[in-house]
């Protein structure tokens, strides 16, 4: 005889899967990935970064803009320089404001070898700081 869907027998397995415990468990977890990726994703190097609580500019502070350009050529404050005459330059500077600083501006052509002799030219006639000029994309 053929059993009814209500007559009682228990023998029957359920092969339906329950889906309300799987989908809390996947809640679960990812709630714990959001809460774990920013410790996860913090710098390699610490870096601390002065902070200022005004934005006025110290016109006595102005520094000194070097500009390489692509063959090489060379300006300081848009005057043509070479190397040694850098080296000169940067004394005077130093003279005037021992806490001026240097901006460099260089050509994506100019090569890493340039670059470097130029920022140790005007470190080593005492400028502290030399930052780097880029243009955003």
């Amino acid at each position: 005889m053929a059993s009814k869907a209500g007559s009682g027998n228990d023998t029957e397995t359920i092969a339906e899967i329950n889906i309300v415990p799987l989908v809390d468990i996947i809640l679960v977890v990812l709630i714990i990935f959001m809460v774990a990726a920013p410790l996860v994703m913090q710098p390699k190097i610490d870096i601390s970064l002065p902070k200022s609580s005004s934005t006025d500019l110290d016109k006595s502070k102005k520094p000194m803009k070097v500009v390489v350009g692509g063959k090489g050529e060379l300006f300081v404050d848009n005057k043509p320089m070479s190397i040694e005459e850098l080296g000169v330059e940067s004394r005077l500077q130093v003279g005037k404001n021992p806490d001026v600083s240097a901006i460099l501006v260089a050509d994506k052509a100019v090569t890493l070898e340039m670059v470097t002799q130029i920022i140790d030219t005007v470190k080593s006639q005492g400028l502290k700081k030399v930052a780097f000029s880029i243009q955003k994309r």
